[in-house]
């Protein structure tokens, strides 16, 4: 009875949730990171139930049963990872990825950046993606100076959307330049995509000038089928052939364009408590990027250039 009892007192506590840290780009466990435990799908959204910090070993864990989904979020060096659990995967010897933190980019680089107009009477709709690629092991981040800097004559809405997530919010932050705005949003290993958007004043024919911000590889400025745009110094690369929008090759870094033509605009919502009598129509508008969540490959002729041309499709739109 005593050696019973003496066995229950020496056996470590039971860790209901309990893995390791491993930081990427040492390939070494990682001490000191934050590990929180969140439930989600409750009417409260996430919300978090524990949280501890990984050892010396990298090990850490949690008491606690906690059946259905759960979200681990990992924080090191100012950035947080999400980790999934579903109701069926393990609960213990769960692997959490971190990676070393650079104010620098190192190999991360923005490899596509695509500029739609959309002009809707006295305003264009401006939408800009950005794919970023970072094949390094080690993550890009500058909360002071930001990672993506956009040219914007006014405040522009950011998502961003980091390896393996789903689009949130970013943070953006005018800066000592005019007109340019900074991104508070990291940069990880694999690829990172940014969806911006704002409007301007428009009146047909006018001139409208804009910049790159931030070093990319390949520029390309987009309209829809039915608006007509005028520029010297770019490259016609002709009309995406599903969606007919036109496609032009920015080679500076540098542009001043005219738009001729505007788009209708989009359906309004029927008014609360309005008749649902007889057949319901729905207006269906092939209109690019805004709320598309999905790439349309496309090659141009001779050319052989294949780059993201965002369909706005379905209204999908989430971690630093």
């Amino acid at each position: 009875m005593k050696s019973l009892l003496l066995l229950a007192v020496t056996l470590p506590a039971f860790a209901q949730i309990s893995g390791t840290v491993i930081n990427q780009s040492t390939g070494k466990p990682q001490a000191g990171a934050t590990v929180g435990i969140y439930t989600m799908g409750n009417k409260n959204g996430l919300e978090l139930v524990d949280q501890a910090k990984s050892d010396a070993l990298g090990k850490f864990s949690v008491s606690k049963d906690l059946p259905g989904m759960l979200l681990i979020r990992t924080a090191f060096g100012g950035i947080t990872y999400n980790h999934r659990i579903a109701p069926t995967d393990p609960r213990t010897g769960i692997g959490l990825e971190v990676y070393d933190v650079s104010k620098q980019p190192g190999a991360a680089k923005a490899e596509k950046h695509m500029i739609l107009f959309e002009p809707t009477g006295d305003q264009v709709a401006v939408t800009e993606t950005y794919l970023f690629k970072n094949e390094g092991k080690t993550a890009w981040y500058d909360p002071d100076a930001g990672t993506l800097k956009i040219f914007a004559p006014a405040k522009p809405t950011v998502q961003g959307t980091a390896p393996g997530g789903a689009p949130i919010g970013a943070a953006v932050n005018k800066t000592a330049q005019p007109d340019i705005w900074a991104v508070d949003f990291a940069i990880k290993p694999g690829d990172t995509r940014f969806d911006v958007s704002y409007a301007m004043p428009y009146k047909e024919g006018d001139t409208i000038a804009g910049k790159i911000a931030s070093k990319d590889e390949n520029t390309y400025l987009i309209v829809p089928n039915g608006i007509e745009m005028v520029a010297d110094g770019l490259n016609d690369l002709g009309s995406e052939p599903r969606t007919q929008a036109h496609i032009w090759g920015l080679t500076g870094n540098t542009y001043k364009i005219a738009l001729k033509g505007t788009l209708a605009p989009a359906p309004e919502a029927a008014p609360e408590g309005a008749s649902d009598a007889g057949p319901k129509i729905e207006a269906i508008m092939p209109r690019l990027y805004k709320t598309a969540p999905f790439i349309v490959l496309c090659s141009l002729g001779v050319l052989g250039l294949g780059f993201a041309l965002l369909y706005r499709a379905s209204p999908e739109r989430g971690a630093k």
